[in-house]
């Protein structure tokens, strides 16, 4: 690991010294590929030594949706879950009270939401450190994201947290880039871009290909695309997440501080303590998980309003709301019906 951490600190050192411009873009394109593969075989170590997540980090996913809460010790996330959802791990005024994985459930609008207090991320945690790496494991399969910073502190910390996050894969709030990428057995790299270019040309491609001993592929640039953009289709294992940054401890900033934060994008200001403004989180919650809530309607019966099947807005399809009630219904399914909103099966 230690030869690793050096290539990539030297990597780095080189990116910082040049300049970006037209004419370096090259060079900082296979820089870029050079250090997202040291990443990879840092948080994936060959041989399956490390075991697995480790005590305290395997969770059971379980509730319609997976919700993690990340954040630099002792900025409340504990104090958060545990007056959101009634769970508690151990709270204190010192840092890193929270030394495992705490899970947390609560319900809201008929879903059942899986709450994961994460232990407090440490700058570092991408390259080794503390045990970032189980921590930030867990947070890959979370449907959202919850960043939890301390209005007192420097929101240095809100970018300290992203460059973890983006260490390990995980793109927030952003959509995959709209490239197309297909390996071939022969005919070398064939580029092909719909809209103009800012940054990739061919020869950029081609390094950036080159560097994973790739030479024969078909690329589509269906957006003005970055050196980072590319590399992320050719990784293949970004995880893109929604992420609402939850600004705590708002009881002690004033008002025109708090009309400051507001414009923030993506930012809920709450007081875990005083539990201020949690309807205002949960509602954004609700909107950035994007779900959706079926209701049934038992032959001869009025429908069921109290316990709707819920399922991402992504998969809605019939076959997606059978699998969710029970494996075996696909099997023994004949027909459905949709009135006004509400679903019969049989």
């Amino acid at each position: 690991m230690s030869s690793t951490l050096a290539k990539i600190a030297e990597i780095e050192a080189e990116m910082a010294r040049t300049q970006k411009n037209k004419a370096t873009a090259h060079h900082l394109g296979l820089l870029k590929a050079r250090l997202a593969k040291l990443r990879r075989e840092l948080i994936t170590p060959k041989g399956g030594g490390g075991g697995g997540p480790g005590e305290g980090f395997d969770v059971a996913k379980t509730g319609d949706a997976r919700i993690g809460f990340v954040g630099f010790p002792s900025v409340g996330k504990s104090t958060l879950l545990s007056n959101l959802a009634g769970v508690y791990s151990e709270v204190a005024a010192y840092e890193f009270t929270t030394l495992t994985t705490v899970p947390g459930v609560i319900r809201y609008k008929g879903a059942k939401i899986q709450l994961l207090d994460l232990p407090g991320i440490i700058e570092g945690a991408k390259d080794g450190k503390g045990r970032g790496r189980q921590v930030i494991a867990v947070a890959r399969t979370c449907n959202l994201i919850l960043i939890v910073l301390d209005v007192l502190k420097p929101l240095g910390h809100k970018k300290i947290i992203e460059n973890e996050l983006e260490g390990f894969g995980i793109r927030l709030n952003s959509k995959p880039p709209n490239i197309g990428f297909k390996k071939k057995d022969k005919g070398g790299i064939n580029l092909t871009a719909t809209c103009p270019q800012s940054e990739l040309d061919a020869e950029t491609v081609k390094s950036i290909l080159a560097e994973y001993k790739i030479h024969n592929a078909d690329v589509t640039l269906r957006s003005d695309a970055t050196a980072d953009d590319l590399i992320d289709v050719v990784e293949g294992n970004r995880v893109y997440i929604p992420c609402i940054y939850v600004l705590n401890k708002i009881d002690q900033i004033s008002i025109e501080e708090l009309d400051i934060i507001y414009k923030v994008p993506h930012c809920v200001p709450i007081s875990a303590h005083h539990r201020w403004n949690f309807d205002d989180l949960l509602e954004k919650i609700w909107d950035y998980l994007k779900l959706v809530r079926i209701y049934t309607k038992p032959k001869g019966q009025l429908p069921d309003y109290t316990s709707p099947v819920v399922l991402p807005y992504s998969r809605t399809t019939v076959e997606d709301f059978c699998m969710k009630i029970h494996k075996n219904l696909i099997k023994e399914f004949k027909y459905i019906s949709l009135l006004f909103g509400t679903t019969r099966c049989s």
